[in-house]
């Protein structure tokens, strides 16, 4: 017999199979049973285990969740200045580019069936190579069970940790961690889940688990959180009383069964007791007035599918009153739902949101959360790893190496609901620095990055998936180009292509997999893919070129500004930011151009730009701000794109800004991430504008003009997670401007973003099917400034 497991996609296109032969001596006690001929991609599921560090587990009733720390090598662009001393360098390359070994920190989360474990630690034994630990930390029921397995095949003594300190321990990590972490279950709507912005403050909360039984916490703080209460009627008597009720042992068979009973032949509602007369007593007629209600009048028997879904809404309800009345006596309104009960299953997700709506008059929200099967998992690694203090980081999911959220809905997706052969798969990444909201948001709670949610708007959705599946032949093309020297480029290209090519066909399906599905969660997620195959910067060499043609034309442009009335400058300086907008290779009109055209220039660009009256157009009141109102006291400037973009648009705007008694921090990206310019080019360019333009030497010399990173590595801008040095800064000098400009920034992201300050978002539609949208044509102008309201 072979079991075969793959990954819910990569084991479509691993063609990595590895047989694990039958080993001699089955003296495991009670596990004998278990076969051990399975077949898995083994890279694709337990990756990097030759760095693994520490380990944890999580083992439920049915469910085993591991969970460890490893270090990944990535390759990764760096950029240097040449040593120019004496040289020509007329003709020589602006900088060098050199790809270099780096070394991050990645947490592994892995779910899988308990009937798999010894397989499962099998595998772990033969590869772990140099793991410094020697303990392995151990939550959930089975951990007890379980002990004497684990400490003989890994050689790891196992440290067994408190269940619910660990899953709050997870709880917060998650909260603090991912954006779109926390989701509201809605019946009726094209989309299922509904995922919340992450509030800045993630205390207090009350954490129901719904295991066996159900244990009500309140959590205040990191460290801080009690037990409040409890049932002894939970997800156990479910599946227990629908067992007696229905002869059906499984739990998943259990629901399947609810989802297509009709409670009311077996309930009696509050019209079969009051008949009309409910409408006088404020009730709606079809609220259970009993439980199983009609069965003691009736003559027939009931259908299994009936007294399953009977059950269900019992237990339901009942859990999701008692929520709703120690949600009150303690003053919360937001309440988690987790445990096996829950686990995605839209049936549970559906009845405890009615409960908890209905028993609060709508004043309490059930909230559920994207990775609620690992918090056991993720809290006992963190105990593990308190030395290593992951709480000091932020940490960012890894889209290439995670599964996402499956919709276990059986009528959606009658596929999903045999399972139990997959493994799932979640990653996260140490960010090199802290991550904070942009002090100058006007309320981060309600800030929401995105312009369209695509999980919401089919029409969009459609054609941006359509759209990044035409440019991906394109975009391998040019990373296999981008390593010329490298003999397995192409190979590691189609790789690539095919990751990318398959995460886009999941998303089809299940649009909400990562949570909100956006424009910017596609780029990112390519980036992500791109970087697991080692392409850091398939752009480097464009960027490197492009910066050194702008540069070359950065004088003429100054001289031609400066010859200019005052009015006519601003006009000219703010064309010149939109002109340089235009040279964007992630977009498609314009990467035609500028493959097909080497010699589409500035002045090429500023006649593709619509004449005024733009699409958004408040640069007379932009004008008027400059004319009577004092100089800007700091301006915070997000750049986009390399080359003329930056060096003949950004550049000549700043100067202009600098001259008028503003200082000015100019923010760009910490990493690569298509064109976009990152901050150690940035450093280069500055340098060598430096060396010809004196206002801009001066400022950086008396630190009025500052180079800083955003944190980011996307094509988009999340003002909710930058770099804590930039915060800091934008505090210190007392920012009063933000300038955001490119499409990615000013228009897929925070078009509607509000401000504490003035703001001035602007950008070049290239596209035309969004220009469409927005009501213009490909190349109309958005330029948005904005005064927040006193």
């Amino acid at each position: 017999m072979h079991i075969h497991l793959h990954t819910d996609e990569a084991g479509r296109g691993a063609g990595i199979a590895f047989k694990m032969a039958e080993r001699g001596g089955r003296g495991s006690g009670g596990h004998g049973s278990l076969d051990k001929s399975i077949t898995l991609p083994p890279d694709e599921i337990f990756r990097n285990l030759e760095n693994a560090k520490r380990f944890a587990i999580d083992i439920g009733g049915s469910l085993t969740k591991l969970a460890y720390y490893s270090t990944v090598q990535h390759k990764v662009a760096r950029v240097r200045s040449f040593d120019h001393s004496g040289k020509d360098i007329e003709n020589e390359p602006l900088y060098e580019i050199s790809v270099q070994e780096e070394i991050t920190a990645r947490l592994h989360f892995i779910k899988f069936e308990n009937n798999y474990i010894e397989t499962c630690l099998d595998f772990i034994k033969d590869h772990l190579v140099n793991t410094e630990t020697k303990v392995i930390k151990a939550t959930g029921g089975g951990a007890y069970k379980f002990k004497d397995l684990i400490e003989k095949k890994l050689g790891l003594k196992v440290d067994k940790e408190d269940v619910m300190t660990c899953l709050i321990k997870g709880c917060n990590f998650l909260l603090r961690n991912i954006p779109h972490e926390v989701f509201a279950y809605q019946k009726d709507s094209d989309t299922e889940f509904r995922f919340q912005t992450n509030h800045p403050n993630i205390f207090p909360y009350l954490l129901v688990n719904i295991g066996s039984g159900v244990s009500i916490v309140k959590v205040e703080s990191e460290d801080k959180f009690e037990w409040i209460g409890g049932s002894s009627i939970g997800g156990g008597t479910f599946w227990g009383l629908g067992a007696l009720l229905t002869k059906t042992k499984k739990f998943d068979e259990l629901l399947q069964l609810a989802s297509k009973g009709q409670h009311t032949n077996v309930d009696m509602l509050v019209k079969d007791v009051y008949g009309g007369a409910c409408q006088t007593l404020g009730l709606s007629g079809n609220l259970i007035a009993s439980s199983f209600g009609k069965s003691t009048t009736a003559d027939k028997e009931f259908s299994k599918e009936d007294m399953a879904k009977s059950l269900l809404h019992m237990i339901s309800n009942d859990i999701g009153q008692l929520a709703c009345l120690y949600a009150k006596l303690h003053n919360l309104n937001k309440i988690y739902f987790g445990g096996f009960f829950i686990r995605g299953h839209p049936v549970t997700m559906r009845t405890i949101t009615f409960s908890i709506n209905f028993f609060s008059k709508g004043e309490v929200q059930a909230l559920f959360l994207r990775h609620e099967g690992y918090l056991g998992a993720i809290g006992a690694f963190l105990k593990g790893a308190e030395q290593d203090n992951p709480n000091q980081y932020s940490w960012g999911e890894n889209y290439a190496g995670s599964s996402g959220l499956m919709s276990t809905s059986p009528d959606v997706y009658p596929m999903q609901r045999s399972r139990s052969g997959t493994f799932d798969m979640f990653e996260m990444d140490r960010l090199e620095r802290p991550l904070v909201n942009l002090p100058l948001l006007k309320d981060p709670s309600t800030y929401i990055p995105d312009t369209v949610d695509l999980t919401d708007d089919a029409m969009a959705r459609k054609y941006w998936l359509t759209c990044f599946e035409e440019a991906l032949d394109g975009v391998a093309k040019r990373a296999a180009a981008s390593q010329p020297d490298s003999v397995d480029a192409p190979e590691r290209a189609e790789k690539f292509r095919q990751k990318y090519w398959n995460k886009l066909q999941t998303l089809r399906q299940q649009p909400f997999a990562y949570g909100t599905l956006t424009v910017r969660s596609l780029l990112d997620t390519r980036e992500h893919c791109l970087n697991e195959f080692n392409f850091p910067d398939p752009y480097s060499k464009v960027k490197q070129k492009e910066n050194g043609i702008a540069l070359k034309c950065f004088q003429s442009v100054i001289e031609s500004l400066d010859s200019l009335g005052w009015e006519e400058r601003q006009f000219a300086l703010v064309k010149g930011l939109l002109a340089g907008n235009v040279f964007d290779w992630g977009a498609k009109a314009v990467s035609d151009v500028l493959e097909c055209e080497p010699q589409f220039g500035f002045e090429e660009a500023k006649s593709k730009l619509q004449e005024r009256p733009w699409l958004e157009d408040s640069y007379s009141q932009w004008l008027e701000r400059l004319k009577e109102g004092p100089p800007h006291k700091c301006a915070l400037i997000f750049a986009d794109n390399s080359g003329i973009d930056i060096i003949l648009g950004v550049f000549p705007f700043v100067r202009e800004l600098l001259s008028r008694g503003t200082e000015v921090i100019l923010a760009c990206n910490s990493g690569p991430a298509l064109n976009d310019v990152t901050y150690s080019e940035s450093l280069i360019v500055a340098e060598r504008i430096a060396a010809m333009d004196p206002v801009i030497q001066s400022a950086l010399r008396e630190e009025k003009l500052l180079l800083v990173q955003t944190g980011s590595s996307s094509p988009c801008l999340d003002l909710s997670r930058l770099d804590k040095g930039l915060a800091v800064l934008v505090r210190e000098r007392k920012t009063d401007l933000v300038i955001i400009e490119g499409m990615g920034r000013a228009i897929h992201t925070n078009y509607y973003a509000a401000l504490k300050c003035e703001s001035l978002k602007l950008a070049v539609i290239k596209n035309s099917w969004l220009a469409d949208r927005l009501g213009g044509k490909i190349f109309s102008v958005i330029f948005k400034y904005e005064v927040p309201c006193k």
